[in-house]
């Protein structure tokens, strides 16, 4: 195992950045050594996340640097591993606790022959994305985490053999798409796919969605992550996160298609595609990412382009 050590400096006085940076790196899943040093394992999206923590140290006034390691010469890499177990055994074990008291409470549904709440099985879903998150920053595979993971699934199986749902969730379900009401989280600072890919989940999937931001190692903790990296609703093979939506949603519509097509050559530029709409939709989203700060309101501009545009698709015929 090859590591990435990151030495980090930051002034005394405020106290927030060293706090902010000391709850990031924790966020992350480094592991601290003696001394100022943290660890992660060299994985390109260890690389990724110690660079934009670079970043931040850095504008707060502090010192960062980034070093690759082949060993660390004091520790075997059992010892390393034991670190690793341990700094995520407590939030493992805070969501074991959780999924037993849901099953708890759902077992006492069946004796009494009730069907499952609708807060349980939402409880659930939240768990679920909480043990999501602990996976993506348990780079070395906690025995701890495939329990509660095992659990998780058992608990969520029972629970939902109880849950009264109506037609429509129970085929949305079946296609492995969230609730009605859920929350979309994607990164700060939408573009393109992100923008028609909310677009597409508000119109066509669920009115009542709702959207936030945060980067990807909080994103599943706050909501349904979408178009980041190593989630379900994102990119998929040669896919961009537009299509992988339509298809999970069993979408048939021909000015989505013609949509898709367009998302796909301006997010991706493979070539698989050649719409002559992309040039001006692309250069209408950068220019409203380009003049407005807030994301929110990006978002809702972006999404006002695509409704114009699915409009101006069925004037075509």
């Amino acid at each position: 195992m090859k590591w990435l050590a990151l030495l980090i400096n930051l002034p005394t006085r405020p106290t927030r950045h060293r706090v902010a940076a000391w709850r990031k790196l924790k966020r992350i899943g480094a592991v601290k050594l003696k001394g100022a040093a943290w660890i992660l394992p060299d994985l390109p999206q260890t690389c990724e996340r110690f660079q934009w923590l670079v970043g931040e140290i850095q504008s707060a006034g502090g010192e960062a640097v980034l070093l690759r390691v082949e060993r660390v010469e004091t520790m075997t890499e059992a010892e390393i591993t034991a670190l690793f177990h341990r700094d995520r055994a407590p939030e493992y074990e805070a969501v074991m606790r959780e999924i037993r008291a849901a099953a708890a409470q759902g077992d006492r549904a069946a004796a009494g022959r009730r069907a499952a709440p609708a807060a349980l099985v939402r409880r659930l879903e939240a768990l679920a994305r909480e043990v999501d998150r602990l996976e993506a920053i348990d780079y070395l595979a906690s025995p701890l985490g495939r329990r509660v993971r095992a659990q998780l699934e058992a608990a969520t199986k029972r629970i939902r053999s109880l849950t009264d749902r109506s037609g429509g969730e129970r085929r949305a379900q079946a296609r492995g798409l969230p609730p009605s009401g859920s929350t979309w989280v994607t990164r700060p600072r939408p573009h393109i796919d992100r923008i028609a890919s909310a677009w597409l989940i508000k119109r066509f999937i669920d009115a009542e969605a709702r959207f936030a931001f945060a980067d990807p190692v909080d994103a599943a903790k706050k909501g349904v992550p979408f178009d980041m990296p190593g989630v379900a609703f994102s990119h998929q093979g040669d896919d961009c996160t537009f299509e992988t939506l339509m298809k999970r949603a069993g979408l048939r519509d021909r000015r989505l298609a013609t949509i898709a097509e367009i998302v796909h050559e301006a997010d991706l530029a493979d070539g698989k595609f050649s719409r002559a709409e992309t040039p001006g939709i692309d250069l209408a989203v950068r220019g409203l990412v380009a003049t407005l700060g807030d994301d929110t309101e990006l978002l809702e501009r972006g999404m006002a382009v695509f409704d114009a545009l699915y409009a101006a698709l069925a004037r075509r015929g």
